[in-house]
């Protein structure tokens, strides 16, 4: 296998594992306000106490890769969108200081609420404003482009706020469907109500923005659309509306609180709506990693770099793998199995 290809599939899986792990992680936080009534925000807090910094894993790794293997990318990348990154790093450590403190303090408490918060919901929204203009696209990096042409907000565009909410929206979604799992009685309920919202919000934010992305790019549109490719590609869109028809069946029919049957069910369904959606943002930006500037095979480094990096990427990648999966198999149960929490 190429080594170029090879590291490629190593970014999207640490990307897709960080969307999945940090997203419902994310999600937690952007529901908090919807949970206020006594010990609900520590149950909110509880449940992923033990999972949050580790999940968090997954986006180092990814960072690592990009600058690693295609350096090319990652100085473009950092080069363009300096403002979202720095202000997405910048709620997550707000967010990860909540975690320390939250639990130690009794009158500053509201304020570190508000700090985890409002530090999850804007890091989701940066995540989505750098989606949405990646596949919109950015200013080519050439030498005569001066600094006011990198350090404008070109990237704050309608389509990337769309993208933006709608990623705050899927996070939203697989918070919903991890509380569902892990909780009991009211909790669980109100979980299911705003699961199903979120659900309808998500599948509408995915239909618009496959929408706006076929009809405003031509390249997009005819790599789904020409020749026979769309019955090809046909089942990503269909097994996405299984997959949401999954999720809303499980919340909608879950009344009998001692029924503990398919509670795991909608968490599922709903990475696996994450997945076929990721699966079709690359098959419509495939072999990009800069939409119509740069392919990972220009991006990449020379091969002697990338044969360097791979004993240390065929160690830690099932390393990482080995120990998210202990860590959430050791923790398994629901929230109340361990209310000493963090």
């Amino acid at each position: 296998m190429d080594l170029a290809f090879f590291y490629f599939l190593v970014l999207g899986f640490a990307i897709f594992m960080y969307v999945l792990l940090d997203g419902f992680d994310l999600g937690i936080g952007i529901l908090y306000p919807w949970f206020h009534q006594d010990g609900e925000r520590d149950h909110l807090m509880r449940s992923i106490s033990h999972v949050w910094d580790g999940n968090e894993t997954w986006l180092v790794f990814g960072g690592v890769i990009l600058f690693a293997a295609f350096p090319a990318a990652y100085g473009d990348i950092l080069s363009i969108f300096y403002l979202p990154i720095m202000l997405m790093l910048f709620a997550l450590i707000f967010r990860g200081v909540a975690f320390e403190y939250r639990f130690k303090s009794d009158t500053s408490r509201p304020y570190w609420d508000l700090a985890f918060s409002s530090g999850s919901a804007i890091a989701a929204f940066c995540q989505g404003l750098l989606l949405g203009s990646l596949v919109q696209g950015v200013p080519a990096l050439t030498s005569n482009l001066g600094t006011n042409s990198l350090s404008s907000l070109h990237w704050l565009t309608p389509f990337s706020i769309l993208t933006g909410f709608s990623v705050m929206a899927g996070y939203a979604l697989l918070a919903a469907c991890y509380l569902f799992m892990k909780s009991r009685g009211r909790i669980q309920q109100h979980a299911a109500y705003l699961g199903k919202r979120l659900l309808i919000i998500t599948v509408l934010a995915m239909v618009a923005v496959s929408l706006w992305t076929v009809i405003n790019e031509t390249e997009i549109r005819e790599r789904w659309f020409s020749g026979y490719n769309f019955l090809l590609l046909s089942p990503l869109p269909i097994l996405s509306l299984v997959a949401a028809a999954f999720v809303w069946k499980d919340l909608h029919s879950h009344t009998d609180y001692e029924d503990h049957s398919n509670e795991s069910r909608p968490f599922w369904a709903a990475a696996s709506l994450f997945l076929l959606g990721f699966a079709g943002l690359v098959v419509g930006l495939f072999p990009y990693l800069i939409p119509r500037q740069l392919t990972f095979m220009e991006a990449a480094s020379p091969d002697s770099s990338l044969l360097f990096l791979l004993p240390g990427v065929c160690i830690f990648v099932p390393l990482i793998c080995a120990y998210t999966f202990w860590g959430y198999r050791v923790f398994a149960g629901k929230v109340e199995d361990y209310q000493e929490g963090y």
